[in-house]
């Protein structure tokens, strides 16, 4: 497909035709995180574009990771009863969207990594073996792509995941060999051979300590090839960190442009410029794998920020539910909603912790179908109904935040309905139908004279029947 994005990779600068406006803020804030409340856009507008995507990115990397839970080292001697464990994972997957929720970015690209170095919880099952893999995702998702390459592999998740437990010198597997090259830094077909994932699987081999079920995995001598394996032209008695040190250094250029051309298709758009991702690929490699660089140079160029690119992607239903949280202002979700945004995300297609197959979630257009819009739609309307009944003031006061306390209709349903779309109605007539459902069965006349504002008691019911109108227009499901 033909990219249509326009723009350089040099810093935007807002003029009259590519304004600084509140568009663009959200635009930042939904895609380097899940959106953000009225009072954050109008602060970010206060700032220069610059100078807004440095303090996002300085706010993730200053983040402290979730705190260590007690069972974070837990085996299954330990445990009195598999509701324990139960308990234990759904906290943990709890913990985790609040810190999508309160942590923007750093969140962003924590489901990003996992969508990328995938492992599946229902095939590990352990809570410690969870908490130390999502551990890694945090604390290396802005920093050394070369060290996360490496702490990843060594996470009991992967070790099971991708059967390194299994691999030994006497019957190798070649999974996370395969893996490690075609999914997690080359890319498929991309300067390697069945012969390189034949000798790199010989030198993973030895992690194979498993004493006890959910337990550490040990590196054991014993079960590691001493022979002389050959990759990528180079032999030597290789073990686990030189297969990523000799990696990086034989092919560099290829996971800067894989890695990158990653980004760019998850963050910017589905069709990647090719100019672009190599200008990314050159700041990755002159930063020697640190991410933090090239991201910021992406966030802040005018071509992040070009027109084409607002709307460009599907939301993924955690992006779609957590974006209408944040955007919504609602308030601290309690575990019941939690519970019910996992349960949801999951009925969609989107099982936080198990991604599809190890190849990730495929993304984008394939979220939505026949048997998933209609669910996209309730699944937002269990938003809205969690605020009319238990905040309906909630509702009334974005009214008011989004509109300055307007009590023109027009005006108010208007701002409302360009909150949550990501560019302008395509006609006026739909419009005009938003404003048709946001007046309700209220008399024309109230709203004639001026009689009629954000106080009345019907407010909170009209702008939740708004709201419930805009989530099934096809502008809703994009950012």
């Amino acid at each position: 497909m033909i990219n249509c994005n326009t723009g350089s990779i040099a810093p935007y600068i807002p003029d009259a035709q590519r304004p600084w406006n509140k568009r663009r803020v959200q635009h930042l804030y939904r895609r380097m995180g899940f959106g953000a409340d009225n009072a954050t856009i109008t602060a970010g507008l206060a700032q220069s574009p610059g100078a807004l995507v440095d303090s996002i990115i300085n706010n993730a990397l200053a983040l402290p990771l979730a705190p260590q839970p007690v069972w974070a080292f837990w085996t299954v001697a330990n445990y009195q009863n598999q509701e324990q464990a139960v308990a234990q994972i759904f906290d943990w997957r709890r913990l985790w969207v609040r810190d999508m929720l309160a942590n923007g970015f750093r969140g962003k690209l924590t489901l990003f990594w996992h969508n990328h170095f995938v492992t599946r919880l229902e095939s590990y099952g352990c809570p410690s073996y969870f908490y130390q893999y999502h551990k890694v995702l945090q604390q290396y998702a802005l920093g050394d792509f070369r060290e996360f390459v490496r702490a990843v592999g060594l996470t009991p998740a992967m070790l099971v995941f991708l059967n390194g437990v299994q691999n030994t010198r006497f019957q190798p597997n070649e999974n996370y060999a395969r893996e490690l090259y075609e999914l997690f830094t080359l890319g498929a077909d991309n300067g390697y051979t069945q012969q390189d994932i034949v000798q790199t699987a010989r030198a993973l081999t030895g992690y194979n300590g498993l004493g006890e079920y959910c337990g550490p995995v040990s590196y054991v001598p014993a079960f590691f090839d001493p022979l002389p394996k050959t990759i990528f032209g180079q032999t030597g008695n290789w073990g686990y960190n030189d297969v990523v040190n000799n990696l990086f250094q034989q092919r560099a250029s290829q996971i800067a442009h894989y890695i990158c051309r990653k980004i760019y298709r998850y963050f910017v758009s589905p069709n990647a410029d090719e100019t672009i991702v190599a200008q990314m690929a050159s700041t990755f490699l002159a930063n020697n794998f640190q991410l933090a660089p090239m991201l910021r140079q992406l966030f802040k160029s005018e071509h992040f920020f070009d027109e084409n690119i607002m709307g460009a992607e599907v939301k993924g239903p955690l992006e779609m539910l957590l974006t209408f949280v944040k955007e919504t202002s609602y308030p601290n979700p309690t575990d019941s909603d939690i519970d019910g945004i996992l349960y949801l995300a999951a009925e969609l297609g989107q099982d936080l912790a198990n991604p599809t197959d190890v190849a990730g979630w495929p993304g984008n257009r394939s979220w939505i179908n026949s048997n998933t819009l209609t669910g996209r739609w309730q699944a937002a309307r269990f938003v809205i109904y969690s605020l009319y009944v238990n905040y309906p003031q909630v509702l009334v006061n974005f009214a008011k935040a989004v509109s300055n306390n307007s009590n023109n209709a027009a005006l108010v349903s208007r701002l409302i309905v360009d909150h949550f779309v990501p560019k302008d109605l395509q006609f006026e007539t739909d419009y005009e139908r938003s404003l048709e459902v946001f007046k309700a069965e209220i008399p024309d006349n109230y709203f004639q004279d001026g009689q009629w504002n954000l106080e009345w008691p019907t407010a909170a019911a009209q702008v939740g029947l708004l709201m419930d109108h805009i989530i099934r227009k096809p502008d809703f499901q994009l950012f």
